[in-house]
C-alpha cells in the first residue's frame, strides 16, 4: 500500500473511536485487521495498527488542541468524520518528523472530500490551516 491508503486505514481505524470506549478499541483494533486482512499485508496492518496506537495516546492533547484553537467548535461538535480526518491529521503535524505539514494537510482534505459531507475539505483544511502557522 502507498501511504495515502495507509493514512486512509488509519483514518477507518480511528474513526471507531467515537462509537467505542478505549477499552473496547483493542477488540475493534482485532476486528479491523480481520476484516481488512485479505486487502493488507501484514507489515502494513503493523504500520496501520502502531499509528493508530500513538494517535491513540495522544488523543486528549490532540483534542485540547482542537478545542484551543477552533472557535465557536470543539470536538463534541465538530462531524465524528472530519474530527477524526482532523485527529490524524494534527497527530501528523505536530508529532510525526516524517511527514511534512503540507502533507498532512493534503491528504486530510482528501479524506475530507472522499468521506465527509459537502463543506467537509472547506472546514478541514481551514481547520488544519490555524496549526499549520503553528508550525511555521
Amino acid at each position: 500500500m502507498n501511504r495515502s491508503e495507509l493514512r486512509e486505514q488509519v483514518f477507518k481505524l480511528l474513526f471507531r473511536v467515537e462509537f467505542n470506549t478505549m477499552d473496547e478499541m483493542s477488540e475493534q483494533e482485532e476486528l479491523f485487521a480481520e476484516t481488512e486482512d485479505a486487502k493488507i499485508s501484514k507489515k502494513d496492518a503493523d504500520y496501520i495498527r502502531e499509528k493508530y496506537e500513538k494517535i491513540a495516546e495522544k488523543l486528549s492533547e490532540i483534542d485540547a488542541d482542537i478545542n484551543k484553537q477552533t472557535t465557536g467548535w470543539n470536538t463534541s461538535r465538530i462531524a465524528k468524520v472530519d474530527l477524526a480526518i482532523i485527529r490524524l491529521a494534527l497527530y501528523e503535524i505536530r508529532y510525526d518528523d516524517s511527514v511534512p505539514t503540507g502533507v498532512a494537510i493534503n491528504e486530510a482534505v482528501e479524506l475530507a472530500k472522499k468521506f465527509g459531507q459537502d463543506g467537509s475539505a472547506s472546514f478541514v483544511n481551514g481547520v488544519l490551516a490555524k496549526f499549520a502557522k503553528d508550525t511555521e
